[in-house]
């Protein structure tokens, strides 16, 4: 998916009082209230977690001086005595809604068409022996997939995601282009099941079980439900007309993977014929990677083609061995680097460390997996492979910066949160401010740990 840090509003397990619709209220239509009803829950929980981490203890909240150890404490006093600025956050937030509205309608159908105007309910399964409690209580989990395929009407497709995924409560993001699907979503297991069905029955898509992986979860690992339409399905910069995912490297199966990572680590030192390519950000593979892996600092899948085309001569005459989270990277991230004509072979593994995981839990692949959504890594090994920023100690939790607005991950043992050490660099610790997220525009790249990172590093095989 998208790889912008994990920010906006943090938490949505609380108790908001009732929305406080905007002036004007009669002329809004019941969708508009609706919106500003959850832009109001949002808001009021964001501000509840900016408090939270901020008491004397693990797991208490500070606000106006007072320390609060119970939930329904916290949000009575929010409720009570920070009125103002919850309205203020949800105008603000409303007002981004519009805006993105505004945006997507510029991006309509060529047509001309608006959404709503075929009728998609025959792509949405029969739930008429489903209760809504059915769909919202019992085990969660999250699915993970992606479908490289040719889709005629994105706009139309993404009608239908949405109402489906409003339909069966669920949450996350999902992206949507003519080149194909990609998405991740959250819900009860009775309702990821339908959407699976849904997915393997829809006529474009027609996907396999196995195309979908799951991990323990639900609806509240995500902030809210996402579909749009895009140009890639996974966002590298790179026209896909151009260099389309067809390009893409031999995928490897799990077992296939493993022999291959078995026989380079056999080795010792550096192979002079092999590389073993990370192609996920630095804060991904900082938790969590293969051994003897080449893992680019860098931040965003979007700079993967530059590093590339940088560091070419790291990759001539090799046989390149490739992986990410899911394996929807790889496709796109394999395609371009053969585009390169320099290597000997690129192979990729399919499925991702996640499909990889299922099979090895004890494998090569060593710490946490990084995944975009509230849970931050999910693991299957005890190991941890990194450090507190602070004091060096093992640990691999993130937390998103303290200073707000900015939206880094910080990796922050406990002692070190509760001696105040929450920020992800000295110029956020010297900002200070409320855990959380801002209710302005995703800040730009100003922290001194981004700021000292070059953007595309020259690399060495280590």
């Amino acid at each position: 998916m998208d790889d912008t840090l994990a920010s906006g509003f943090a938490d949505l397990e609380v108790d908001a009082p009732e929305s406080r619709e905007p002036r004007g209220e009669e002329q809004l239509s019941s969708t508009q209230r609706r919106t500003h009803s959850l832009c109001r829950r949002k808001s009021f929980a964001a501000f509840v977690a900016s408090r939270r981490g901020g008491g004397p203890e693990e797991g208490a909240a500070s606000c106006c001086g007072q320390t609060f150890r119970g939930r329904s404490a916290l949000h009575r006093h929010v409720a009570r005595s920070h009125d103002t600025e919850i309205q203020q956050l949800t105008q603000e937030a409303y007002q981004r809604v519009l805006r993105r509205q505004e945006e997507e309608a510029g991006h309509r159908r060529p047509d001309g068409g608006e959404a709503g105007q075929v009728d998609v309910s025959a792509w949405i399964p029969e739930m008429g022996h489903i209760s809504e409690e059915q769909l919202l209580t019992g085990p969660g989990r999250v699915l993970l997939y992606y479908h490289y395929c040719k889709v005629d009407d994105p706009h139309l497709v993404c009608d239908w995601q949405r109402a489906l995924c409003e339909k069966l409560h669920l949450t996350g993001k999902v992206r949507v282009a003519t080149e194909g699907i990609n998405g991740t979503v959250g819900g009860t297991s009775m309702a990821t099941d339908l959407y699976v069905v849904a997915m393997r029955s829809h006529p474009i898509f027609r996907m396999e079980e196995e195309e979908f992986k799951s991990s323990d979860g639900g609806a509240e690992c995500f902030t809210d439900l996402r579909v749009g339409v895009h140009k890639e399905i996974v966002p590298m910069g790179v026209d896909p007309d151009v260099i389309p995912y067809q390009l893409a490297g031999v995928r490897l199966e799990p077992e296939d993977f493993h022999r291959e990572v078995q026989a380079l680590v056999a080795g010792g030192g550096p192979s002079p014929d092999t590389v073993l390519l990370d192609c996920r950000n630095f804060y991904e593979s900082k938790i969590g990677r293969f051994r003897r892996c080449l893992a680019p600092d860098i931040r965003k899948f979007s700079y993967f083609p530059a590093y590339v085309d940088q560091n070419l001569d790291l990759f001539r005459d090799k046989r390149v061995l490739m992986y990410c989270t899911g394996g929807v990277r790889c496709e796109r991230g394999s395609a371009y680097l053969r585009s390169k004509g320099v290597c000997k072979e690129v192979l990729q593994l399919k499925g991702g460390v996640h499909r990889y995981l299922e099979r090895y839990p004890d494998g090569f692949y060593r710490g946490k997996l990084f995944v975009f959504d509230e849970r931050y890594a999910i693991s299957s090994n005890d190991d941890v492979i990194s450090a507190c920023r602070y004091c060096g100690a093992p640990w691999d939790r993130y937390r998103l910066c303290s200073s707000r607005p900015c939206c880094q991950l910080v990796l922050s043992c406990p002692r070190c949160r509760q001696e105040g050490h929450t920020a992800c660099c000295s110029r956020c610790h010297a900002k200070g401010g409320a855990t959380g997220a801002a209710a302005g525009p995703p800040p730009k790249e100003e922290c001194d740990c981004t700021g000292g990172r070059p953007r595309i590093p020259q690399d060495v095989q280590r």
